[in-house]
């Protein structure tokens, strides 16, 4: 029996085999492409700070004999840089070793380099509050100006202290401590916060293991020593402390030199002393919580009771923490005989032009406001 010749395979099913292994190749070589792209970008993201605006400063705790893998991790899960693998392998193919234990203030915006270099210095033996040992208040600081100083110098958090700007047992402690600084500013109505104008600008030492609290006092202790010597002066004037400290922390930011600052403060007292609104842009600014703006119509009637262009007399109370040279402004203020009601300065010289009438105020502001 002849079953004759044994029939080949079709070349098209070769042909179609052939093109499904080279189409999964591809498709394997494109994956690991990808894979690789993306290993290569996290890569070099990695290697630049986490977030370069985040001045955020965390205590960061490398114990005694921890390895380059070790220490990557720790500072991974504090959040200061993306991956502790990519640091591992920066560290080691950059030849940084002899890293040291100790506590550290680092921050996310530090490069890897950066961080690296901290670490050969060698951290403290105990936890510190402050990367410098030191906060600085600035003049003309208000509440949350401070709450950002803090947060970004020392271990505290912003949160945590405006918290504490709200915390009434804290606040009433502080009372019963510095009476005579407090007492108007307790009874004081609407206020933001019940402190502000009474953290003095100065530069404090923050020690270590120090609470936020403490620190916050020597603050209210600082201001209260400034103004003892003035009390008796205050209370002559019939004022309260908290407009005392509310004219000169307008004062702070209205007037460039002390002179000014004593001829602003007399205009204010001028207007007070006619029921006429005080109309400060500064009130303007702090009741709408921005720093900077060019003002509208819509702006000047907002609602706020630190809007003193709508409110009469000295509002709730001060907006910044005023310097000595303010509080000095105020206890001596210059042209109150003049009748002086209006102030406008030269956006150019920044010279201030008083004036008795608004027709003339309107005329030196077409002038001098270019």
């Amino acid at each position: 029996m002849n079953n004759g010749p044994t029939t080949p395979a079709p070349k098209q099913n070769k042909g179609l085999g052939k093109k499904i292994i080279i189409t999964v190749v591809t498709l394997l070589v494109i994956l690991l492409a990808a894979i690789g792209l993306l290993g290569y970008n996290y890569f070099q993201e990695s290697l630049k700070p986490l977030d370069p605006k985040n001045e955020q400063v965390s205590q960061v705790h490398i114990p005694l004999g921890a390895s380059n893998k070790q220490i990557g991790s720790i500072l991974q899960n504090k959040k200061i840089v993306k991956s502790g693998m990519v640091f591992d392998y920066y560290v080691k193919s950059n030849n940084m070793t002899n890293f040291r234990a100790g506590y550290y203030q680092l921050k996310p915006s530090m490069s890897l380099k950066r961080i690296a270099k901290e670490l050969q210095k060698g951290g403290s033996d105990e936890p510190i509050q402050s990367a410098k040992g030191k906060l600085l208040v600035m003049e003309g600081a208000n509440i949350k100006d401070i709450s950002y100083r803090i947060s970004s110098t020392t271990d505290f958090s912003s949160k945590s202290f405006l918290s504490l700007m709200k915390d009434k047992t804290f606040i009433n402690s502080l009372y019963k401590k510095y009476p005579q600084l407090l007492q108007s500013a307790m009874k004081a109505k609407d206020v933001r916060y019940r402190l502000e104008g009474y953290l003095f600008p100065a530069t404090y030492e923050v020690k270590k293991n120090m609470s936020l609290e403490a620190l916050v006092t020597q603050m209210v202790a600082k201001t209260n020593q400034v103004m003892t010597p003035y009390y008796s002066q205050i209370k002559k004037r019939h004022m309260t402390v908290q407009e005392f400290m509310t004219l000169a922390s307008l004062a702070e930011k209205e007037g460039v030199n002390q002179t000014d600052r004593r001829k602003i403060v007399g205009v204010f007292m001028n207007r007070i002393k006619i029921n006429m609104p005080i109309q400060s842009d500064i009130s303007v600014l702090y009741s709408l919580g921005v720093r900077n703006k060019d003002l509208t119509t819509k702006d000047l009637q907002n609602d706020s009771p630190y809007n003193l262009y709508k409110n009469y007399g000295y509002g709730p109370g001060p907006f910044d923490s005023p310097s000595l040279s303010s509080i000095q402004a105020v206890l001596h203020p210059l042209y109150r005989s003049k009748g002086y009601l209006y102030f406008v300065a030269d956006t150019k010289t920044g010279k201030v032009y008083y004036s008795k009438t608004y027709a003339e105020h309107q005329e030196k502001s077409a002038k001098y406001l270019h």
